[in-house]
């Protein structure tokens, strides 16, 4: 047992970064705008007050940067959306460096993020998170997108399977996702957790290297085993989608 503590001890004095996961770690989401989870306001101010360097890192494909940031400094974190790493900014990157002109298929309040995207006579389809959006309708619509193209392009912005609102478990992007592959029979290209581009970004915006960083989150596979594929430890907490 002292020998865990202090091994544990000894990797602990090497962390120089941590990344946050958001829904589920700091708040449980939830249509009246969320709630937060006991302390975590605190411990955020306590991760800065101690010179450890911080990245938020979230699927978060409900609602831009700004607005979503803008909720959680009304909930008392202190948060900027300069500390936030998420799917859609990194999305763009993509499009624009690829050339491609996606079909939408996310939330009604995501769509400010790709304003400056080409989006006429679309090459590829854009998945996120569309909760109320994802209707037949809409998901067929995506699909003809798709299975008219000769090399069907499809990027998905997460593949969670669910997380936790306040009213309970909502099904989330990774559900549909798989729908569109196999129904075109295609491999998505996943841009947020746990793809291992999104974590080398926040690690990359932080300065710090895999082995002195650490990732919390609810999810064991996309916040977790994607972090430690990235050469990374993480820690799962028991909010949130944990059960």
């Amino acid at each position: 047992r002292q020998e865990g503590g202090r091994e544990m001890a000894a990797w602990a004095r090497a962390v120089r970064g941590l990344l946050l996961d958001v829904s589920g770690v700091l708040y449980d989401s939830g249509g009246d705008g969320g709630v937060p989870i006991a302390g975590s306001e605190r411990a955020v101010r306590r991760i800065k007050a101690s010179g450890l360097k911080l990245r938020f890192c979230t699927n978060e494909t409900q609602a831009t940067r700004e607005k979503f940031v803008k909720k959680l400094q009304g909930m008392g974190f202190d948060i900027s959306v300069a500390e936030v790493t998420a799917p859609a900014p990194a999305a763009c990157r993509i499009l624009k460096e690829r050339s491609l002109r996606p079909h939408l298929l996310v939330h009604n309040d995501l769509v400010p993020e790709f304003a400056e995207i080409d989006k006429a006579n679309p090459n590829c389809v854009v998945i996120g998170d569309a909760a109320e959006n994802f209707t037949y309708a809409n998901l067929n619509e995506a699909f003809r997108v798709l299975i008219g193209m000769e090399k069907p392009v499809l990027i998905s912005l997460g593949r969670g399977r669910y997380y936790k609102e306040t009213d309970g478990l909502k099904l989330d992007v990774g559900a549909y996702m798989k729908a569109l592959e196999y129904a075109c029979d295609v491999q998505a290209e996943v841009v947020g957790k746990p793809a291992k581009a999104f974590f080398e970004s926040a690690l990359a915006e932080m300065g710090v290297p895999p082995q002195e960083a650490i990732m919390i989150g609810d999810d064991i596979v996309n916040d977790v085993g994607g972090a430690q594929r990235c050469g990374m430890r993480a820690l799962q907490v028991r909010t949130g989608k944990y059960r």
